[in-house]
């Protein structure tokens, strides 16, 4: 099998077996490039000893840091993509490296014009002159796996071209090869099951990778995103322009914005980066559990905050798709995690495949609570999502947890993200954005699905929680987006329908239950959303609500509420 045979067979999709099968009788490439790899990290780490024992460390860093960046950009588009994930862990990497990280983002060498005009008008079969009125002459950002020029297009319309690195699918396959082969090497040396789908890890990376540079793929992908979006103000993604895009060059609306790392600018264009932040993790929560279609490569160099407070999303290579009981799963398992139910939260990770079926989970639950008590603390606000890897590194080397192949991607998005809110707010909670954000789709309940899950918060053991439903709502009003009132409606609604007997009847219990009137809690509530319940506003809800159903609808519900 030749190399053309091999990029035949696999144009458009990642396909391991047929990439190993390729290099397997080619070991000589493998052996020339892990040879590199290795030569090139062992002269890294060589002078860092060699700072240590000389006692040269403090006079040497920024030296090493810039050493480090230059060492993954000759290593080439995968190294790259390491990088641009460490670059937004302020966190976990070194001022002096994650200052150096950070230019991985869209700093990168570019490769030369004069090739990239010839890849653009090959690709759109036409001369750049009938395209574009003006185009750059040079690239005003490279990045990993392509570069950028800004032009306007002859109809007036100013875009971004995005142009693909020649020779790239070699690369990447050789290198994607390495680490499948390093992984099964790895994975029986690994505590329990901490290697486990090691292989499978690398593979869901090779998949995405393969689609992110498939340039139509992307296109097609910030449509469905931007369909997920259409109805929210504050996210902003470009328009494609579908008749200059092909496999390898990507036309699409130019976005005026400053990156997310830079606090001066933000500020300086009246933004508020708490606000920012807001928005982006809010968004970012939409992705994972409403749409279920997620950015699973977020870095500062694909996110702009705009001078009118939108939000923008670049880049649209690595997406990845969630199902509807995964999606359900997430808000189930962020809901146990803050009402410190462990062993709910033990059968959310078997369900998320963290553990297998067949686990014995009665050893796991009194670890997750050690872990989770001391990652939380006292206070919900103090959980970050670097506390909680700290704490499950530690946890995996003594029970079978393991990270699903699709997993990988949700972490590294979320840690990503978190990274990023980081670098504009040292002191940024995720869960101070996060729950509010559950709370008030809990409360809101736009499915069945959303509404189940708030009985099962709401009851525990038959009874009805009155603090939990304080919780709720006292956190989801820190949420300035959050509206008693037509939430307040919703739930009226509910409980005329037919769909909340259940309900109806758990509520009547509820208030009567342990053989007292519960008056007392139904006026904590009252005292807690009576400044938002005017009594114009309420009279208006009531009327809505009553519109919503005809005479025959009520009449034949009040009786039964009434009954039960």
């Amino acid at each position: 099998m030749n190399w053309q045979t091999l990029t035949q067979q696999n144009h458009r999709r990642y396909d391991p077996m047929a990439i190993a099968r390729y290099y397997r009788y080619r070991p000589w490439l493998a052996w020339m490039r892990a040879i590199k790899i290795i030569w090139f990290f062992a002269v890294f780490i060589l002078s860092l000893k060699w700072d240590q024992w000389r006692n040269q460390e403090e006079q040497n860093k920024f030296k090493r840091a810039t050493q480090l960046r230059l060492l993954l950009t000759r290593l080439g588009p995968t190294f790259i993509k390491v990088g641009q994930a460490l670059s937004t862990r302020p966190d976990l990497i070194r001022k002096d490296y994650l200052e150096e990280l950070i230019k991985l983002q869209d700093q990168l060498p570019a490769f030369d014009s004069g090739l990239a005009y010839k890849i653009i008008e090959t690709e759109l079969e036409r001369p750049i002159s009938e395209i574009f009125s003006s185009l750059s002459s040079y690239p005003v950002a490279a990045a990993s796996l392509g570069q950028v020029y800004r032009g306007r297009l002859m109809s007036g319309e100013e875009v971004a071209v995005k142009v693909q690195r020649p020779n790239l699918r070699p690369t990447l396959t050789l290198d994607l090869y390495l680490m499948r082969w390093a992984a099964s090497w790895l994975a029986p040396w690994l505590p329990l099951n901490l290697g486990h789908d090691l292989a499978m890890i690398v593979d869901e990376f090779g998949t995405k990778l393969f689609e992110e540079i498939d340039y139509i793929n992307e296109a097609r992908n910030a449509e469905k995103f931007a369909n997920n979006f259409h109805n929210d103000p504050q996210v902003k993604i470009p328009a494609i322009y579908w008749r200059y895009t092909n496999v390898h060059v990507l036309t699409l609306e130019w976005i005026n914005g400053f990156k997310l790392t830079e606090t001066n600018k933000i500020r300086a264009a009246g933004l508020d980066p708490e606000l920012v932040i807001q928005v982006g993790v809010t968004s970012g929560l939409q992705q994972l559990l409403e749409h279920g279609f997620f950015h699973a490569d977020p870095h500062p160099g694909n996110l702009f905050a705009m001078p009118d407070g939108r939000m923008a999303y670049i880049d649209f290579g690595m997406m990845d798709q969630l199902n509807e009981t995964t999606k359900e799963t997430l808000v189930d398992a962020l809901v146990h995690v803050v009402n410190k139910e462990f062993d709910e939260l033990a059968q959310d990770f078997v369900k998320l495949g963290f553990l297998s079926p067949d686990t014995d989970i009665r050893p796991v639950v009194p670890a997750l609570e050690t872990v989770l008590d001391n990652a939380i603390g006292k206070n919900v606000g103090d959980f970050n999502i670097k506390t909680i890897t700290d704490e499950f590194s530690e946890l995996m080397y003594e029970y079978p947890f393991r990270i699903p192949a699709q997993f990988a991607l949700i972490i590294r998005s979320v840690v990503t993200q978190e990274g990023i809110a980081l670098s504009l707010n040292p002191n940024f909670k995720l869960v101070e954005v996060a729950y509010p954000y559950v709370a008030r789709r809990l409360l809101t309940g736009e499915s069945p699905q959303l509404r189940r899950r708030l009985l099962n918060v709401l009851f525990k053991d038959g009874k009805f929680q009155w603090s939990r439903l304080e919780n709720l709502i006292a956190i989801a009003r820190s949420d300035t987006n959050f509206d008693v009132l037509p939430t307040a409606q919703l739930g009226l609604q509910y409980l005329l329908s037919d769909e909340s007997k259940f309900l109806r009847r758990q509520l009547a219990l509820a208030l009567t239950e342990d053989d007292r009137l519960h008056t007392e809690e139904v006026q904590r509530l009252w005292n807690l959303v009576k400044d938002d319940l005017k009594p114009t506003r309420l009279f208006n809800v009531a009327i809505g609500v009553l519109t919503e159903f005809s005479r025959e609808g009520v009449a034949a519900i009040l009786p039964k509420a009434l009954k039960e």
